[in-house]
C-alpha cells in the first residue's frame, strides 16, 4: 500500500488543488509513482474518467500532473449542484441520488466505504498518494460523519498538512484559529503546515511562521509566493474564471450561467493570444461588438434557461443573431439553443415542457440515462480531427441535425442553421484539439494563433512543480507521509 499525505485547507479556495497538483508533479519528476485523491469534491466542473466515470476537473488535472489517466477511484464522492439546496451525488463515478443539502447529512456517513474502498485501490503498486482535503477541517458542525476532512484522515490513517491563504489576510488567525478549535484527535494527525499565495518578499513573514509554530506547535513546512501561471490551468470553481480579458482579438462572450458546467471548454480560447474571452456575469448585457457569443454547458438546464431569460440575455442574443453574428451552444447550451425542450419524467424540476430560445431547429427531450464517454472524431468542414467527451442527459434531434458539423464514431453529431452561423453540439473539451481549434476559428473570420495546448499545461505543470520545490519543504512533507 503506498504512503499517503493529506492536504487540508485552513478554509475554502485557499489554493489546495494547485497546491497538490504541484505536489504530484514534483514527486513525478523525482521518480515516484504518485496517485492524487480527493474523498469527496463539489464541483459542476466534471471530468471524464478513463474507466467510464466522472470526477472533479481538478483531480483529473491532478492525475494529468502524475503522468496518468484519471480513473474514478480519484475522486469517490463527487457532488453536482443543481439548485441552491440539492445536489446530484456520483458515487465512483455513477449517478447515484439527487439529495437536499440537509438530506446529505443522512447519506454522508454510507458514503465512507466506498471512499475506503477506492482509497485502498488507488494505492495498490504506487509509491504515494496525495489527498486533497474538502472546504476546511474548522467546520467543525460538519465533523460528525464526515468523511471529506478529519473523518477521512482518521479513518484512513493519513497524516495532515494545513494550507492558509496569505493573500486573503488573517493567516495567522486561519491556522491558529484551526488549532484551537479541533479536538486532541484531529489534532494528532496534523503534522504541519504551509502558507500560500504570497506576495512581496516571503522573509517578511518569519515572525508570522515563529508565531503560529509556537502556537500550534506545529512545523513550518515553507511559505509559498503567488504562482501566477495557474491562470492557465484549468479552474474548477466558476468563481475562478472571471479573470481580465484581453483588450484586442476575436471576441468571445461567453454568459456566466448560475449552474454553468464544465467551462474549461474556454481554457484553450483564452490561451489563443488573438483571441479574448469575457465571462458576462449576471446583471449585466451580452456585448454588442462580440464576434461569437458562446453558451456553455449547464447542470440545470431548463433552470439555467430561465435565468438567461431573467438576465435579458434572449434579446440580447437575438441582436447579435440580427447583427449577422455566431453563435455556439455546448451541451447544455446547445439544448437551449433549440425549439423546445421536454422533462416528462421531471429530471430537472417540474415535468413538462419548456420554450427554448428558438435558433436551432431542435428540440431536446430528458431522459434518466446519463450519457459519459471520451470520444474522438473529425469537424466535417476541414476534416480536422478532435477529442472531447460527453457528460449529459437528454437527446436532440430536428431538422437542423441534417447540418451536423462533427463527426464521431461513425455518427453525425452537432446541429447549425441554415446560414450556418448557430451551431450547437453535446462535445466538451473540442477546442483541446490545436488544428481544430485553429480551423474552426478561421471559419469565423478570426487569425488564430497555432500553440500547442496540451504541452502548454504540461509546462506549467513542470513550473509549479519547481515552484513547489522551492519554496516547500517536500523532503519533510516526503517523510511525514505515512
Amino acid at each position: 500500500m503506498a504512503k499517503s499525505i493529506m492536504i487540508q485547507g485552513a478554509g475554502s479556495n485557499v489554493g489546495k488543488s494547485i497546491v497538490v497538483a504541484g505536489i504530484c508533479r514534483a514527486a513525478v519528476n523525482r521518480g515516484l509513482s504518485v496517485r492524487p485523491f480527493k474523498p469527496q469534491n463539489m464541483s459542476n466542473n466534471a471530468a471524464v474518467t478513463a474507466d467510464g466515470g466522472e470526477i472533479g476537473r481538478a483531480q483529473a488535472l491532478q492525475a494529468l500532473a502524475c503522468k496518468v489517466p484519471a480513473i474514478t477511484d480519484m475522486n469517490p464522492v463527487l457532488l453536482k449542484p443543481e439548485t441552491d439546496i440539492g445536489a446530484q451525488v456520483i458515487v465512483q463515478g455513477q449517478r447515484l441520488t439527487t439529495v437536499k443539502a440537509r438530506d446529505y447529512a443522512q447519506l454522508k456517513p454510507t458514503l465512507m466505504a466506498s471512499v475506503l474502498d477506492s482509497f485502498a485501490r488507488l494505492g495498490q503498486g504506487v509509491d504515494l498518494i496525495v489527498v486533497e482535503g474538502a472546504g476546511s477541517p474548522a467546520e467543525v458542525n460538519l465533523r460528525k460523519g464526515d468523511i471529506a476532512n478529519m473523518g477521512f484522515a482518521e479513518a484512513a490513517d493519513v497524516p495532515v498538512i494545513l494550507l492558509g491563504d496569505i493573500d486573503r489576510g488573517g493567516v495567522i488567525a486561519q491556522i491558529v484559529g484551526t488549532h484551537t478549535i479541533l479536538s486532541k484527535t484531529d489534532l494528532d494527525f496534523i503534522k504541519g503546515f504551509v502558507i500560500n499565495k504570497f506576495r512581496g518578499d516571503i522573509n517578511l513573514f518569519d515572525d508570522g511562521l515563529s508565531e503560529i509554530e509556537t502556537r500550534t506547535g506545529w512545523a513550518s513546512l515553507g511559505v509559498v509566493p503567488w504562482f501566477a501561471q495557474a491562470m492557465k490551468l484549468p479552474a474548477e470553481d466558476a468563481a475562478d474564471i472571471t479573470g481580465t480579458p484581453k483588450t484586442t482579438g476575436f471576441k468571445i462572450a461567453v454568459p456566466q450561467l448560475s449552474r454553468i458546467a464544465n467551462f474549461d471548454d474556454l481554457d484553450p480560447l483564452g490561451l489563443d493570444p488573438n483571441v479574448s474571452v469575457h465571462m458576462i456575469p449576471a446583471g449585466q448585457p451580452l456585448p454588442l461588438d462580440a464576434d461569437l457569443i458562446l453558451i456553455p454547458g449547464s447542470k440545470s438546464t431548463i433552470g439555467d434557461l430561465a435565468f438567461f431569460r431573467t438576465q435579458g440575455w434572449d434579446i440580447d442574443l437575438a441582436a447579435h443573431v440580427r447583427r449577422g453574428g455566431h453563435v455556439l451552444g455546448i451541451c447544455g447550451g446547445y439544448q437551449m439553443l433549440g425549439k423546445e425542450l421536454h422533462d416528462p419524467d421531471g429530471i430537472e424540476g417540474p415535468a413538462g415542457s419548456y420554450a427554448g430560445l428558438g435558433l436551432l431547429d431542435v428540440t431536446t427531450t430528458m431522459h434518466s440515462e446519463k450519457r459519459l464517454a471520451e470520444v474522438t472524431g473529425t469537424y466535417t468542414v476541414t476534416g480536422d480531427k478532435i477529442t472531447g467527451y460527453e457528460i449529459h442527459i437528454g437527446h436532440t434531434e430536428g431538422p437542423d441535425c441534417t447540418r451536423a458539423w462533427l463527426e464521431i464514431g461513425g455518427r453525425a453529431e452537432g446541429a447549425a442553421s441554415r446560414n450556418g452561423r448557430i451551431q450547437g453540439c453535446y462535445i466538451h473539451g473540442l477546442f483541446s484539439a490545436d488544428t481544430f481549434r485553429a480551423a474552426y476559428l478561421t471559419t469565423l473570420g478570426a487569425t488564430s494563433t497555432m500553440f500547442n495546448y496540451d504541452d502548454e499545461i504540461d509546462q506549467v505543470l513542470d513550473a509549479l512543480a519547481a515552484h513547489i520545490e522551492t519554496y516547500m519543504d517536500l523532503d519533510q512533507l516526503f517523510l511525514m507521509a505515512r
